[in-house]
């Protein structure tokens, strides 16, 4: 019987200390615990996916919590059948001791652990949710009060105009315009739209 573990972070920004130290806790190996740093909305992760590659009949599968595994309901539920039924490997969620198919493999023992991972995972799928409303709304509050979003605009050279205008009269190739402003191509594009710059014909 071999033990993996799997982590998920939402982003970069987050941290996987938490996750690695519990699964450490339960004696799992670090070359065999799989970390993947992205949305859980759907399973399509190369790292989750190279685990399942992984995994044989026999193997048990950790994760410290449902949600950091996936938070669709259709799809989790989904997986865990593939991960169970298809390939005979064992899942236990640490958080969860009712959702570890080591235990109660009797027909009342599945299906209590049925009926848990589907709460749980419309759980984790309706605060899926609420994150992406939230953020929706705070985007369309930031546009409101006129916040930029995103990158910062990349600033213009002084003489932007100048080098602008030299080019509009083909004085400037597009090569050392690009070069002399230091911005990129479509950005380059826009700035000149934006300012009614065209080349004369």
């Amino acid at each position: 019987m071999r033990k993996f573990g799997y982590v998920r972070v939402s982003d970069t920004g987050q941290k996987e200390r938490r996750q690695l130290d519990a699964l450490a806790a339960v004696g799992i190996p670090a070359a065999h615990i799989y970390v993947d740093k992205q949305s859980g909305a759907d399973f399509n992760r190369p790292v989750y996916r190279r685990l399942v590659r992984k995994l044989k009949p026999g193997d048990v599968l950790y994760l410290v919590s449902l949600d950091r595994w996936g938070r669709s309901h259709a799809e989790n539920q989904e997986q865990w059948r593939v991960l169970t039924k298809e390939k005979g490997v064992d899942i236990v969620v640490l958080d969860m001791p009712l959702l570890d198919t080591r235990q109660h493999k009797d027909l009342m023992g599945t299906f209590i652990a049925d009926l848990v991972l589907q709460i749980l995972s419309f759980t984790a799928q309706s605060e899926l949710e609420h994150i992406r409303g939230r953020q929706a709304q705070g985007i369309a509050a930031a546009r409101a009060q006129g916040i930029h979003l995103g990158r910062p605009a990349k600033m213009l050279p002084d003489n932007f105009m100048e080098l602008a205008n030299l080019w509009a009269c083909d004085s400037l190739t597009t090569r050392e315009l690009l070069k002399q402003t230091g911005l990129p191509e479509t950005t380059l594009y826009r700035r000149l739209r934006e300012h009614g710059i065209a080349r004369q014909k």
